[in-house]
């Protein structure tokens, strides 16, 4: 690989890793939040408001020229694009992190590769030689990146705290307001993976009929703005559940449209368009790894040897991934430049001979002339 190669390679796996670390942030704010009793289809309306706004002025500047393509056709690509991945995949998510904890909602987010990888698969998305080393290496680090989210949840082993005593802040923090319900949470989780797994794969659909990234993330916040608002009507419609203030609640809506949707969503579509849409999803699990060490150095969380071995793990089976799907590219490739030869000579034979019947045919009719 070459020096544009790394970079190029280096700005992917950079913007990949600021997702999870938007997302963490994310998940900290969230927590806090959501015990304070916001409505959670208000929080995906607004929060999908303030997206489209802040991308709007991007999409203008950067692909001006890209409305002229949206067709009836892309509309409804980007309105199932907006349904999986916004009313199903993030409010489902914010129902499941009420019901649990930032770290064991951020456990979930290591099914969403592994069910994009097979809805990868299963459309045709995605190859897989068994035979060949890149295969075997993509197909490991989706399995070690799973074994190490079980040990990381089943696990626990001694408990190590960095602070000897907890503040205030901490407690009134981490204290939670309702009851936990880890079989409801699970369920809503669970939905939550299988909604963001269409919604990645659904996305390479989408861009081949629109192949924008600006455009098509301000068009399916609107898109998903409009769903949840529909929902959240007909669930709860009185005033208090809509009504905003100038607290964490605000901030969060900010935070979350501006950075976890707006720049996210982008950041995403970029990695979807130049290395599938299972790229994105393996960076899944780098979110976790984020949220239990924030628990720790903020909330004042203990961290066991199960979430130590867990995290040297994920990060082994998402590097197994990279480098497999690196040796992938490599033998594409290769295969480009040994064909190409092929083809051109292959060419070059086709229209020799061509060349040679038009003269035959030449002969044989001044022959039958004379």
């Amino acid at each position: 690989m070459g020096k544009n190669g790394w970079i190029q390679t280096s700005k992917e796996v950079s913007g990949m890793v600021l997702v999870q670390l938007i997302l963490t942030g994310m998940l900290l704010l969230s927590r806090v939040i959501l015990d304070q009793g916001q409505f959670i289809f208000a929080l995906l309306t607004y929060r999908h408001l303030v997206a489209a706004i802040c991308v709007a002025p991007v999409a203008f500047f950067m692909e001006r020229d890209m409305l002229k393509k949206i067709n009836l056709s892309a509309l409804c690509w980007m309105f199932l694009t907006a349904l999986s991945g916004i009313p199903i995949g993030i409010g489902l998510f914010y129902y499941g992190i009420r019901d649990t904890t930032a770290t064991y909602t951020a456990e979930f987010a290591n099914l969403v590769p592994i069910l994009t990888f097979f809805f990868s698969i299963i459309f045709g998305l995605e190859r897989v030689n068994f035979r060949k080393c890149d295969g075997k290496m993509k197909v490991a680090g989706v399995i070690v990146c799973v074994a190490g989210a079980l040990v990381f949840n089943l696990y626990k082993g001694k408990v190590y705290h960095f602070r000897k005593y907890e503040t205030s802040v901490v407690k009134e923090t981490t204290s939670y307001p309702h009851k936990l319900n880890l079989n409801r949470g699970f369920l809503m989780l669970a939905g939550s993976c299988i909604g963001d797994a269409v919604w990645y794969v659904i996305q390479v659909k989408q861009f081949e009929i629109f192949p924008s990234k600006y455009w098509a993330t301000v068009i399916t916040c609107i898109f998903g703005s409009l769903q949840s608002a529909i929902v959240g009507v007909l669930m709860d419609h009185s005033g208090a559940a809509w009504r905003l203030g100038w607290d964490l609640q605000l901030v969060n809506i900010i935070y979350s449209g501006a950075l976890t949707t707006g720049a996210s969503f982008c950041l995403i579509s970029w990695g979807i368009v130049t290395k599938g849409p299972n790229y994105p999803a393996m960076f899944s699990p780098l979110a976790l790894i984020f949220t239990a060490i924030a628990e720790v150095l903020i909330f004042n969380e203990g961290i066991t040897i199960g979430i130590i071995v867990g995290m040297m793990m994920i990060i082994s089976g998402l590097y197994a991934y990279l480098y497999g799907a690196e040796l992938e590219l490599k033998e594409l490739a290769t295969e480009d430049l040994l064909e190409s030869p092929l083809d051109m000579k292959s060419k070059n034979s086709t229209e020799l001979q061509s060349k040679e019947r038009v003269s035959h045919l030449d002969v044989v009719n001044s022959t039958e002339n004379c």
